[in-house]
């Protein structure tokens, strides 16, 4: 059975360090924008235009789609061209391998180093690295904006309390405000694991099911609160535009981690650009259904 991959990655994997790759020439993919507050169609280069203007962008990506990973890496390109502040925040890389990362960035470790300490995810070289490229060469700050798993970890197998055990350099690793009500975003996560449930969970009783879908919870919520935290703070010490690439469910329908950077962040505009992959013969006949107008700001249809 396929997990979800927001769920997965929730789990301890086993780090693995990509060969570099020269960054690839930001590659036209064929797609549609979709903005949903004027309920039309709109050009790439007229969302970049606006996005520009915002205090906060949250890009939602499908992890596994490669035509995903080209659009965000020519949205930064049509930011860049736009001379916007850019500081780039990723899910992809953990609170406490900031210093590697820096260090790249700054040019005080080679990129060999910087990729055995940091633990990037198993496709960073053809699907991450050319946004820190960009970054590095625009002297962009990045920031390693999730929750080490390893406290992801430990929550979703043993509760919230894990955190008020750890001493005060690992408490730093993660998110000191935690609000994490019974909200809509739980409902669409508690939906997501019914309909995903983990190995062995068919013997859970009801009330074990519920207390391991809460738990769950609680992992994810740690993930989008240590994230917005980074995030709003990455904007009060550089101000611009920060940009911040997560897998959508973390930011759809304006939830999850970009619902808690708007309570950091309480008068800042934050927009948020959900890209869809989608398989079609026919780019004009592609109409955003009822649900998919609630995700964000613009819908980005990535053409497979």
């Amino acid at each position: 059975m396929t997990w979800p991959a927001w769920l997965a990655l929730t789990l301890v994997l086993p780090a693995q360090t990509p060969q570099p790759t020269p960054p690839a020439a930001p590659v036209y993919v064929p797609q549609r924008v979709y903005d949903t507050s004027r309920q039309s169609f709109a050009d790439f280069e007229v969302m970049l235009a606006d996005l520009a203007k915002a205090d906060v962008v949250f890009v939602g990506e499908q992890h596994d789609d490669p035509n995903t990973h080209r659009l965000e890496a020519a949205i930064l390109d049509g930011l860049r061209r736009r001379r916007v502040a850019v500081t780039l925040s990723l899910e992809m890389f953990e609170r406490d391998v900031q210093p590697a990362l820096s260090a790249y960035l700054d040019g005080k470790a080679s990129e060999d180093e910087f990729l055995k300490a940091a633990r990037p995810w198993p496709r960073y070289a053809t699907d991450y690295r050319a946004l820190v490229e960009t970054a590095k060469a625009e002297r962009w700050p990045v920031i390693a904006a999730n929750v080490p798993r390893k406290y992801a970890s430990e929550v979703a197998k043993a509760g919230r309390g894990v955190l008020d055990a750890l001493p005060p350099d690992e408490r730093a690793m993660a998110a000191q405000e935690l609000v994490c009500p019974k909200d809509p975003y739980y409902e669409r996560f508690a939906d997501n694991m019914a309909k995903h449930p983990l190995p062995g969970s068919e013997k859970l009783s009801a009330e074990d099911k519920q207390a391991q879908t809460e738990r769950y919870y609680w992992s994810q919520c740690l993930k989008d609160e240590t994230m917005a935290e980074a995030i709003a703070r990455g904007l009060g010490e550089r101000g611009g535009t920060v940009v911040h690439v997560n897998g959508s469910f973390h930011s759809d329908f304006g939830q999850g981690a970009a619902e808690r950077t708007r309570r950091r962040l309480e008068g800042r505009r934050i927009a948020i650009v959900s890209i869809l992959p989608i398989a079609t013969k026919d780019i004009d006949a592609i109409a955003p259904s009822a649900e998919d107008l609630r995700r964000g700001d613009y819908l980005v249809y990535a053409i497979k």
